[in-house]
């Protein structure tokens, strides 16, 4: 028998009281951009709940998304880095705490090994495990998961509240940038080479965006990113402001809720963006547009129109990552134009999100 869909499989048992749940666990563990992409749906989940109580369970690498917005009412955090085999150890050191703690709903909105042993172990009333397979946006499962456990959601949007909205402002005023001066976040924080826009290509957007439009550049990111920064610092100068490796979670996370423009590979950076309602054009090379395109205000240029698109190998086969490459900066300055033409507000709706535009 052929195997169906995730999304063909009924994957829940749904709260079904009149009363609303009194306590309900999240569980996503994965990358950071996984996280963040749940964000604007669990803070439609609190708008439609607000008496509820609402935990997060997280991986420790990650758990500063969680933190850093105010709608969690506890983050709870699985340690063992990537192995599954240590977070199995860890996850069952909180069975206890969180058995105690009586969850009425779990959505399971990872669907792995480690959630599952803890949905279960946890035997709440109600639950639901996230479809990992459709060629639906991250963002519209997640929507589908929660749904199915029977929890309506207050209408999603983007422009998401922090806990800190000015904690990066610091960081920009100690580079010598006044509050009210245009920000634009360049993020060439693709994990692999075949997510990589070329630097050259940043440089000139940077110098065709100047002679339009003031403003200074920033970057930000973990300090992995310097050999790239480097190169583009060095043809930038002092219009780059180069913030890699010195910002918190939460300072980057306000940066780029007060940037003008991101423009951005597909990372995890890419995702706050979107999530604060900062317009957002992104670049996809080898990854997948349909399953982790940005909703809300943006634009994804992406490969699915190539043969060889969304191959998810981390080296180009053909050596020129041509999927990307043939996005000029000329094209790139003139798209990031028309988007911020058409952004009227922050808080944007967010739609379903399958294909990419």
């Amino acid at each position: 028998m052929p195997r169906l869909p995730d999304s063909e499989i009924t994957r829940s048992r749904p709260w079904r009281r009149a009363a609303a749940p009194e306590r309900i666990l999240l569980i996503r563990l994965q990358a950071l951009g996984d996280l963040v992409i749940t964000l604007p749906y669990a803070w439609a989940l609190r708008r439609r709940l607000p008496q509820t109580r609402i935990e997060l369970l997280t991986r420790e690498e990650v758990a500063a998304a969680g933190r850093a917005v105010p709608f969690f009412d506890a983050v709870h955090v699985v340690g063992g880095g990537r192995s599954t085999a240590r977070q199995i150890v860890a996850a069952l050191r909180l069975v206890p705490d969180l058995a105690r703690r009586r969850f009425d709903v779990v959505a399971d909105l990872q669907n792995n090994h480690v959630s599952r042993l803890l949905r279960r172990l946890l035997r709440p009333e109600a639950w639901s495990a996230f479809d990992r397979f459709s060629p639906l946006s991250a963002g519209e499962r997640t929507r589908i998961a929660l749904e199915a456990a029977g929890l309506a959601l207050a209408p999603i949007t983007s422009g998401l509240p922090l806990r800190e909205p000015d904690a990066g402002l610091a960081r920009l005023a100690e580079a010598g940038l006044s509050p009210d001066e245009p920000v634009v976040v360049l993020n060439p924080a693709g994990a692999w080479p075949s997510r990589h826009w070329p630097i050259e290509n940043y440089a000139a957007f940077a110098r065709l965006w100047r002679a339009r439009r003031r403003g200074h550049f920033v970057v930000l990111g973990l300090p992995a990113l310097r050999p790239r920064i480097a190169a583009l610092k060095e043809q930038l100068g002092e219009t780059l402001v180069d913030l890699t490796g010195r910002t918190s979670f939460a300072e980057a996370f306000s940066i780029v809720a007060h940037a003008e423009l991101v423009v951005t590979e597909d990372s995890g950076l890419m995702h706050m963006a979107w999530v604060s309602g900062t317009p957002t054009l992104a670049l996809f090379g080898s990854s997948r547009a349909d399953w982790s395109r940005p909703l809300g205000n943006s634009r994804c240029l992406n490969s699915g129109d190539l043969e060889c698109g969304a191959c998810m190998e981390a080296e180009c086969r053909f050596g020129d990552v041509r999927c990307l490459a043939r996005y000029t900066p000329e094209r790139i300055v003139g798209e990031a134009e028309d988007l911020l033409g058409r952004v009227t507000t922050r808080a944007s709706a967010i739609e379903g999100g399958g294909a990419a535009s």
